[in-house]
């Protein structure tokens, strides 16, 4: 079920009513400062539950520095600069 943006997943779990999902959502906002996405309540043998949680990815502008210049995109550069920038040798990344 979804709870304020944030889909409540309930694994083990039957009769999970959303007041439940709600106060979940509730006690990990209270504890993490990210954005939500989803948030699993497990069910667990000790009859505990397990609680976990992913965040949404922040959007975020990429900038390069390319030819000395702090730059979002290239869209805006003339053909010279353009050019100067086709002709630069590229390194790869390595993870």
């Amino acid at each position: 079920m979804i709870v304020d943006g944030v889909k409540v997943n309930f694994i083990g779990i039957d009769d999970a009513t959303r007041e439940e999902a709600a106060n979940y959502v509730a006690y990990v906002r209270g504890r993490v400062s990210e954005p939500l996405k989803t948030i699993n309540v497990k069910l667990c043998e000790d009859g505990m539950v397990d609680v976990s949680y992913t965040a949404r990815g922040e959007k975020f502008e990429r900038i390069r520095r390319i030819t000395g210049y702090l730059v979002g995109t290239t869209d805006r550069w003339n053909d010279a600069k353009k050019s100067e920038e086709h002709d630069r040798v590229k390194h790869n990344i390595f993870n």
